[in-house]
């Protein structure tokens, strides 16, 4: 609910946000309102969301899954398609046997994993990302968590070869020359590194599928987040990997997950 006294304030939030062109002006009025404290505060966080600043960091959280995900400013915004990768992710966790072990890579603020462990608090979860920024947003959503800076597989220690049941990754899958093409709150306020995916937009994900061979256990799985344009080739990756690959969507949140597993 919004602060009492901020109430009447609502149809000018509502017409400055129209007016900056943000579709849902109703609804993100709504939350300004509830979020903010004071006229001044509001004030200040219209204006930055007028000038282009993305939702979520304007009020400092997103929602993934129904858990809260602290956001700090210059972080990957997590989207609600990736719903879909953190379910499949859960789905496919163990649930009997030794403690599971869950690797979250390129975790951004930690969104994925902080879904996971929301679920699942008995897994041994590490997350990885090479952005300082991220880790250390990610190590406020994780918690006792290990959250590793650096490459990919490279920052994780060498215990854990062979042993992880789940790696799953929302890696940067945006082919280079459409960077120009994203939205202007995306261009200017998330980091590149988090959506740069190379030519085709799939480089990372190709260095994680061929890596995921060291680390997981037979029968342990890799998904991470495609677009139906880019399935194919995800699936591809995977196999040349030596996974087993399928495809899993969800029309509802224009969402595509490719998902392998070790034989």
């Amino acid at each position: 609910m919004s602060t009492p006294s901020l109430d009447p304030h609502r149809p000018a939030v509502i017409s400055a946000l129209r007016a900056a062109g943000c579709v849902y002006a109703e609804d993100e009025a709504d939350l300004l309102l509830a979020e903010a404290s004071s006229a001044a505060e509001l004030a200040a966080m219209v204006a930055r969301r007028a000038s282009g600043v993305p939702l979520e960091l304007v009020v400092g959280w997103a929602e993934l899954c129904g858990v809260r995900i602290a956001l700090d400013p210059g972080v990957f915004v997590p989207r609600r398609r990736t719903e879909l990768l953190a379910r499949e992710a859960l789905s496919l966790v163990p649930t009997n046997g030794a403690r599971p072990v869950v690797l979250d890579l390129c975790c951004g603020s930690g969104a994925v994993g902080a879904v996971m462990v929301a679920t699942r608090p008995d897994l041994e979860l590490h997350a990885v990302d090479v952005d300082p920024a991220a880790v250390a947003c990610a190590r406020r959503n994780l918690g006792g968590h290990v959250v590793h800076q650096g490459d990919l597989y490279d920052a994780l220690p060498s215990r854990l070869h062979g042993s992880v049941d789940v790696v799953v990754a929302n890696a940067p899958y945006v082919p280079t020359n459409e960077l120009r093409l994203l939205p202007r709150d995306v261009a200017e306020h998330e980091p590149v590194v988090a959506l740069d995916g190379g030519v085709d937009g799939l480089d990372i994900q190709r260095r994680i599928a061929l890596g995921a061979h060291a680390w997981l256990r037979h029968g342990g799985h890799l998904l991470v987040e495609t677009s139906e344009e880019q399935a194919a080739r995800s699936l591809e990756a995977m196999q040349v990997a030596g996974l087993v690959a399928r495809l899993v969507t969800s029309t509802d949140e224009s969402a595509t997950v490719a998902v392998g597993r070790l034989a």
